[in-house]
């Protein structure tokens, strides 16, 4: 069978991600300047390109509407459906800003000299084809498309169908970024449509080196359950700030508020305060005052109702310690310090972010030493876990796990390794006789 009749054999799913896959390896052999020329013209094409991508967002929302009245969804995804003519101008910078970071590629890891004339090097390279599934935030597009153009990567991604008319455009106004590029393939970014692409792209382990999964848990259970390539990602976001005994209250107030109301829909918001039962008495009726001004929705433990004073608190439920509200709502719980907020955050916390509010050296090396997250924090807002603020430039997403990358993940987490052997015509034989040693001498 010929090579055309192979092809005329494949799916377009699979025959576009062949394509992403012999893009990857012109990226690979690219240079960073070249990358970065490239990436700059495509934060340009944003820019360029605004009032297309708003009138494809405004339809996006506009369909969006009905199911948002219904309760079909939250007003929280529909937050982050939403985009404006700053959303994208932020979006161009962001891009700008990973223009900017260093070249991840070709970087030297170690040197050894395994004898005389046997030099083995280790460095940093491309994963090949990344492919990304995620929901309703536009702005994921240039994050992602930016990072795996910087980092040498094709990308394959799948949006959500409620931002199906957005991610077209975006990806549109990328692709002519690229045609101005005759040596950088328009095919290292494209775009799937249905949820039977995305079935199919989790079958093609021969073509694609990672998936990242950004959506329910439920969602990223499926995706790691129905593939043979590796995942990176996380699932549900419920994250915890520890108010202890020992807390500066006007730090405690600030954080407690800042990580679960300025922008409550995210994956890094807080979902559940706990506070030492020292301190209760005098930090939980201001902090449970700011948060109803805010228009949070407070639920408590017994302990805590019973400090509420005038407040509106609902009784908290087993199931409220599980939630990843992404809304303006909070549990609270009240602890008997740091040992057991540990415990409970270890046993209901999804390994995302964790933060600390204390004075003590001492109480805070121990929580961040026994606390089971991607990110720690001492008297800072959960809010900080992002590649932006990290200083990535953007991030993939956040990894929970803890294999090959971990936290918010950006250029590091797109590249793996490869071991460049130069030798004068060495043979193993000869070690295996003992005419020759090895040295193992870094260099």
């Amino acid at each position: 069978m010929s090579v055309l009749e192979n092809q005329l054999e494949l799916s377009e799913v699979r025959r576009t991600v062949r394509r992403a896959r012999a893009a990857s390896r012109v990226l690979a052999a690219l240079s960073n300047e070249r990358r970065n020329e490239a990436l700059l013209a495509a934060a340009d094409a944003l820019d360029k390109h605004a009032a297309e991508i708003l009138a494809a967002n405004d339809k996006d929302c506009a369909a969006a509407s009905p199911a948002v009245e219904q309760g079909e969804m939250s007003r929280a995804m529909f937050a982050r459906l939403r985009t404006s003519l700053h959303g994208i101008a932020e979006m161009a910078a962001r891009v700008r800003d990973v223009a900017r970071l260093p070249d991840p590629l070709h970087r030297r890891l170690s040197a050894t000299e395994l004898d005389h004339d046997l030099i083995l090097y280790k460095e940093s390279c491309p994963l090949g084809v990344v492919g990304v599934v995620f929901e309703s935030r536009p702005d994921v597009v240039p994050q992602i498309a930016s990072l795996a153009l910087k980092s040498g990567n094709a990308v394959c991604l799948k949006g959500g169908a409620e931002a199906a008319q957005t991610n077209a455009a975006l990806v549109s106004a990328w692709r002519d970024a690229l045609a101005a590029f005759p040596d950088i393939p328009q095919d290292s970014i494209v775009l799937f449509h249905t949820r039977e692409d995305v079935a199919e792209i989790l079958t093609l382990h021969e073509d694609i080196d990672l998936i990242v999964p950004r959506g329910s848990n439920k969602f990223v259970q499926h995706v790691i359950e129905h593939s043979r390539i590796p995942v990176m990602g996380h699932g549900e976001g419920i994250c915890h700030v520890y108010v202890h005994s020992d807390a500066d209250l006007r730090k405690a107030v600030d954080v407690s508020l800042d990580s679960k109301v300025q922008y409550p829909a995210v994956c890094n918001a807080v979902e559940t305060l706990l506070v030492h039962r020292e301190i209760a008495p005098a930090f939980l009726p201001e902090m449970i005052g700011k948060y109803r001004e805010a228009g949070v929705e407070v639920r408590g433990c017994p302990r805590t109702l019973a400090l509420a004073g005038k407040h509106t608190v609902l009784p908290a439920t087993e199931e409220d310690w599980k939630k990843e509200y992404s809304d303006l709502i909070i549990s609270i719980k009240v602890v008997d310090g740091v040992n057991e907020a540990i415990e409970h955050i270890n046993r209901y916390g999804s390994r995302h972010t964790e933060s600390i509010v204390t004075e003590s050296h001492d109480v805070a090396a121990r929580f961040m030493e026994f606390v089971d997250a991607a990110n720690v924090f001492q008297n800072a807002s959960t809010r900080f876990s992002d590649g932006f603020r990290y200083g990535l430039g953007a991030e993939v997403g956040i990894s929970t796990g803890k294999l090959h990358a971990r936290g918010p993940v950006g250029l590091e987490g797109l590249t793996t390794y490869k071991y460049k052997l130069f030798g004068s015509g060495q043979t193993v034989a000869s070690y295996n006789k003992g005419e020759k040693t090895f040295k193992h001498r870094a260099m």
